[in-house]
């Protein structure tokens, strides 16, 4: 009986770190989407680990850090509101990947996904990833746009 419920109480607390840490690295997502809005520039970046990369939805957008960190601070931010978030953890707990579904008012939808690192200091964003998802209906012909407007760059 006892060993049932040291099982039952590994079970639950590895459940509420769990569900505690995907509320933190939700808080994290959440700040980084309110500090992008308001250009809190500091605020933001403080939550990218040091070697962070940003993806952009353009394909020439791959940035470090430094980079993005120069780009943006020419910005007064965005707004992108979260409707929609998903988030797991690897099984050590130490990382965690996420998919969200964001509205912009430019935009309309667009997905941030990403990945997260535990730190010292907390959850801290490793890599995030905005793409414009595009519906399977319209695709063949958005993808044709893309290849049309690439091959004019190359000429």
């Amino acid at each position: 009986m006892k060993y049932i419920a040291l099982i039952i109480a590994v079970f639950a607390a590895s459940f509420t770190a769990s569900a505690d840490d995907k509320a933190d690295i939700s808080s994290v997502l959440d700040q980084l989407h309110t500090n992008a809005g308001s250009a809190s520039w500091d605020a933001y970046f403080a939550l990218y680990t040091d070697d962070a990369i940003f993806l952009g939805t353009d394909a020439g957008e791959r940035w470090d850090k430094p980079t993005f960190k120069g780009y943006a601070s020419q910005s007064n931010g965005w707004v992108y509101r979260m409707t929609e978030r998903n988030i797991d953890l690897t099984p050590d707990g130490d990382h965690a990947w996420f998919d969200e579904l964001l509205v912009n008012e430019k935009y309309g939808v667009s997905r941030g996904t990403g990945v997260l690192i535990r730190t010292d200091a907390g959850w801290k964003i490793a890599q995030y990833h905005l793409v414009f998802p595009i519906p399977n209906d319209i695709a063949a012909g958005i993808t044709q746009q893309i290849q049309t407007f690439e091959a004019r760059k190359k000429n």
